[in-house]
């Protein structure tokens, strides 16, 4: 233990206190806890600056709103006010002069309301974020400064004039902000800070111009609409980038209310500012206030659209409002086009015909096509979505037309992976089989990702699976709908056909890589056998032969001079003739079991197992081990059995035999031998022993890949020629060797 020099007080070693875990904690504890009281605090100042900010701005809103209606009612309407509102017409026998101007100011207040009541929810549901509050502020100051309300209003009052123009470009720069910052409150692209720079610095130099500075820096008019058009790009673009490369799929699923609200809203925007052309509306009042409802109807998707993606709770599937919502847009730009372009064409045509006559057929014709012109609109923008899911039998007949060529089992498992995937538009397909117990890939389409999620869908043919179709989903988090369920399920039943014949097709070819295997196996094993015995003939046999005949050569000189030492000789060569004729027979053996040409078969086995039968080993107390009883069941007569099966059959069986005498313990051994009605021959070896791995001498497990020579070598003799050997363990006890071998 160490101590300090201040009298010599014990210093507590590493880990006994001064580095206690529960300290250590409770230090992390206060450093987090410290951290989130600072940012509270900061978010709480956030908040009162909102809350002002909305209060002061709400009541100079409020105060407008009689000023506005009186500038509407005597100079705006007939004289106009600026870039506001422009002179307008009243058309005798429409709205009057009040209704207009009643109108447009509700308009106006709605629109704001809108957006206030999406602030309120805002900082109701989300007042400890971040991204909520400048969600907030931005509703606040875009939903007051948009409307031509506070501009008109506020002449009279130089404060709620500069006011209304700082909260205008607060409500530009905020929505600019949120969206390069939504979700994560981080500049994605990098980049997009310095655009943000540029953004801030034009909305604040135009409070200092009066709200005028494009018009006092005489900038021409395509130079406003590229910076307008360059900004709301570069606002979807960031919010594209961070949906492709950076957004979980709950972010992503926000991405998309944001990209969806901020396109309706600028597209509207650019369709109905061109259509304020005084060319299109002929400056009439009525007109005016109804295109500027329907622009501001378009901008409400904005709040909307933004505090569903803030608040994520319960986020609903964007994907079929963007499908109704490109539907409907471009059935009411086809209906109108052709509309106008029927009435232009009949009013030229029939110059002298009512207005009303050509209106009325103009109409009969859009509602005669209204209906087929939906139907094959609503297919377009699916198949441009999701793909053919609704059609699923044209794509069977597309797939059935390739099949009709000539190719490779590969290559149809490809084309139906390929189908499906461009069918649906996915990003991935496959098709897995099982080859040997494993599943394994044959044919894929498309790039997988490991953000996507894989749907499994069994291919069944005949009631069988035959092989898996895996799906990726088109984008993370997203799932298939019901229509692309019944389209796979519809394809699956048809294709099934196919890939049975691309399974048979691939066994067959398996089958002939297994016969050129087993053909260069024979092939190998017969040129082994033949170098064997070539080498025994050559070593062994030839030097013994040669040996003989040059001791009879000896023999004979003795024959005459020396008679003793001739019949030693010949006695010698006596010796060795036997013993070589021994070894002839030994490699005679090693070919063909000799008692199989002696006994047959049967008799054979029944040699073998009377030899094996004796007891042969003594117990410590001198006496004999239990005797070993064998039995042999078999047909009087066997049919005529190919020579290769004859000693399968035998060396199966003495194998077996081996193993129950050295290791079963057994006392009964029954060796079944029959014809089964498939024209097999049954093998059976079936012992009362201790069974597979079990006893003191723990038998191996025989049914595994491991295992002494013999018991590989009954396995591997039965399959050589075409049959199986089954090794396995009586639940009686005991061990059954079963080998099924073919006759034919």
């Amino acid at each position: 233990m160490n101590t300090s020099f201040y009298g010599k007080r014990p210093i507590p070693e590493s880990g006994k206190f001064g580095n206690r875990p529960g300290i250590r904690n409770n230090l992390i504890f206060k450093t987090t806890f410290h951290r989130y009281n600072k940012s509270m605090k900061i978010i709480r100042a956030y908040q009162v600056l909102i809350g002002l900010f909305f209060i002061v701005t709400a009541t100079l809103y409020a105060s407008c709103i009689p000023t506005y209606y009186d500038m509407l009612v005597t100079q705006c309407i007939s004289s106009g006010c600026g870039l506001s509102i422009p002179a307008l017409t009243l058309e005798p026998g429409g709205l009057s002069l009040t209704e207009i101007a009643f109108l447009q100011v509700a308009i106006d207040c709605s629109f704001t309301l809108v957006f206030y009541s999406s602030a309120l929810i805002l900082l109701w549901k989300s007042a400890r974020e971040q991204m909520g509050l400048l969600a907030a502020l931005a509703m606040i100051a875009f939903g007051t400064s948009f409307p031509s309300l506070v501009m008109v209003g506020s002449v009279d009052s130089t404060f709620s004039h500069y006011w209304f123009l700082g909260v205008a470009a607060a409500g530009w720069i905020a929505i600019s902000l949120f969206c390069l910052l939504f979700p994560n409150g981080t500049f994605v692209p990098a980049w997009s800070r310095y655009a943000m720079a540029l953004i801030v610095i034009v909305d604040v130099a135009n409070i200092f111009y009066d709200g005028n500075l494009w018009k006092k820096l005489h900038v021409p008019m395509y130079l406003q609409f590229i910076w307008y058009l360059s900004t709301t790009l570069l606002l979807i673009y960031a919010q594209v980038y961070r949906f492709r490369r950076i957004s979980s799929p709950e972010q992503r699923q926000q991405t998309k209310w944001v990209v969806y609200g901020v396109s309706v809203c600028f597209i509207g925007f650019a369709v109905i500012s061109m259509l304020f052309d005084p060319a299109f509306y002929n400056g009439n009042a009525a007109y005016f206030v109804y295109l500027n409802a329907a622009l501001h109807l378009f901008l409400s998707a904005l709040p909307i659209t933004l505090t569903l993606a803030v608040l994520r709770r319960r986020l609903w599937d964007i994907n079929p409002l963007v499908n109704r919502t490109i539907v409907y847009g471009a059935l009411t730009v086809c209906i109108v086009l052709l509309y106008t372009a029927v009435v232009l064409y009949l009013g030229k045509l029939f110059v002298s015909w009512n207005h009303y006559v050509v209106s009325l057929i103009a109409t009969a014709l859009v509602a005669a096509v209204f209906a087929p012109l939906k139907e094959w609109l609503q297919r377009q923008v699916n198949r441009l979505m999701k793909g053919r899911h609704d059609d699923p039998y044209a794509v069977l007949l597309e797939l059935g037309s390739q099949m009709m060529q000539p190719l490779a089992p590969d290559a149809m498992l490809a084309a139906i992976a390929r189908q499906v995937q461009g069918a649906l538009r996915l990003p991935y397909a496959s098709i897995a089989m099982d080859i040997e117990g494993q599943e394994t890939i044959l044919a894929e389409a498309g790039e997988r990702k490991e953000a996507l999620e894989l749907h499994a869908y069994p291919i069944i043919y005949r009631g069988k699976s035959i092989g898996t179709l895996y799906a990726a989903n088109r984008s993370a988090g997203e799932t298939f709908s019901s229509e692309d369920h019944i389209f796979l399920e519809v394809l699956l039943q048809q294709a099934g056909p196919l890939v049975n014949n691309a399974d048979m097709l691939l066994g067959m070819r398996r089958l002939a890589e297994d016969l050129q295997d087993s053909r260069e196996k024979l092939v190998l094993a017969r040129e082994e056998e033949r170098r064997r015995i070539r080498n025994n003939l050559h070593d062994d046999l030839a030097p013994r032969l040669a040996a003989l005949a040059l001791n009879v050569a000896i023999a004979r000189k003795y024959v005459d001079k020396e008679p003793a030492a001739a019949v030693a000789k010949m006695d010698e060569l006596g010796q060795v003739i036997r013993s070589t004729i021994q070894d002839i027979r030994s490699l005679v053996n090693d070919l063909r079991p000799p008692a199989l040409d002696e006994l047959g078969l049967v008799g054979a086995i029944r040699a073998r197992m009377e030899e094996m039968a004796k007891p042969s080993q003594l117990n410590a107390d001198g006496s004999w081990t239990k005797q070993l009883h064998m039995q042999i069941n078999a047909p009087s007569v066997l049919p005529a059995l190919r020579a290769a099966v004859e000693v399968a059959v035998y060396r199966i069986v003495t194998e077996s035999l081996v193993n129950v005498v050295k290791h079963a313990d057994a006392t009964v051994c029954r060796v079944v031998l029959a014809v089964t009605e498939d024209s097999r021959l049954l093998v059976e070896v079936t012992d009362d022993g201790v069974g597979v791995g079990v006893g003191a001498t723990q038998r191996p497990a025989l049914t595994g890949t491991t295992g002494g020579i013999g018991l590989i070598s009954m396995r591997e003799r039965a399959a050589e020629i075409g049959g199986e050997c089954v090794i396995e363990r009586l639940d009686t006890g005991g061990t059954r060797v079963r080998a099924m071998l073919p006759l034919q």
